[in-house]
């Protein structure tokens, strides 16, 4: 009987996994798979993937978008972190605007944030203007990493201090309190009782907006000047010199380097939320 009772069960949650599964083997194991298989196949054959480490263009490029997208991971969090946790414990006038003004972003694709960094420090931007007038030099780094990285940060605070909102509501002011009687100075309650409590949603936003820095196109599209990310080598690859074979085996690597760090920050994250638990 009790076969019998499990097996309408078991049905029910095959179909309902199944829209699921297919989606998931559709557009990500199929199309994976067939990348795969493309970086394969061009002239250096499998050794395309090798070349990425062997190779100085390819393997300065993977440097240079690692080392910005964790620079811009680290601020990210410094700065929502800090602002988030003010503004749920902080009431104040104007506060409702102030926090969507620091949303608004979310709304901007790449590009038009690209248009901005150059209106803020591009040759006729904001930043030169003044710096010209101030020290009589003109302060140009829109078409550089440091533009790029700007950019970066200003769509990526957006989508991490929300996180950390809400994350900073739910912890009881009671365990700071206690930690304070018991001699803790205000560092030493961030360090022990805060940011413990905010570790979960901190690894989740930081590994999203690490993610997102290390293929974000758009605004490297537009600043591409001076800038040498993966992926405007990956478009070099495909639009100019029509190598689709590496072109490919670099999305690859691209995409498999984030999922890592997507699953090892989801990893850390459920330790983490165990271990509060």
């Amino acid at each position: 009987m009790q076969t019998h009772a499990a097996d309408p069960d078991r049905l029910r949650l095959v179909l309902l996994l199944a829209p699921a599964a297919l989606v998931f083997v559709t557009f990500f194991l199929v199309p994976l798979a067939r990348l795969f298989l493309i970086g394969g196949s061009g002239p250096k054959g499998w050794s395309a993937y090798w070349s990425v480490l062997v190779e100085p263009r390819y393997l300065s490029s993977l440097g240079a978008t690692v080392a910005l997208a964790t620079i811009t991971t680290v601020a990210t969090l410094l700065i929502s972190g800090i602002a988030g946790v003010f503004l749920v414990r902080n009431r104040f006038a104007c506060r409702d605007l102030l926090i969507s003004l620091l949303t608004l972003p979310l709304a901007f694709p790449g590009v038009v944030i690209g248009f901005m960094v150059i209106m803020l420090g591009g040759r006729q931007g904001l930043v030169p203007e003044v710096t010209d007038a101030l020290v009589g030099e003109r302060w140009v780094f829109a078409y550089s990493m440091t533009g790029l990285f700007v950019g970066y940060l200003y769509f990526s605070i957006p989508r991490t201090i929300l996180t950390v909102m809400a994350a900073a509501e739910k912890l009881d002011p009671r365990i700071e309190e206690a930690a304070r009687s018991l001699g803790a100075n205000p560092l030493r309650v961030v360090a022990d009782v805060i940011i413990p409590a905010l570790r979960p949603a901190l690894m989740a936003a930081g590994a999203i907006c690490f993610a997102t820095a290390m293929g974000a196109f758009g605004t490297a599209f537009t600043l591409a000047t001076k800038i040498n990310v993966l992926p405007m080598v990956i478009y070099t690859e495909f639009t100019l010199q029509a190598n689709v074979a590496m072109a490919a085996a670099l999305s690859f690597i691209l995409g498999a380097l984030t999922w890592l760090v997507l699953a090892l920050a989801r990893s850390a994250s459920g330790n983490s939320v165990a271990a509060a638990g």
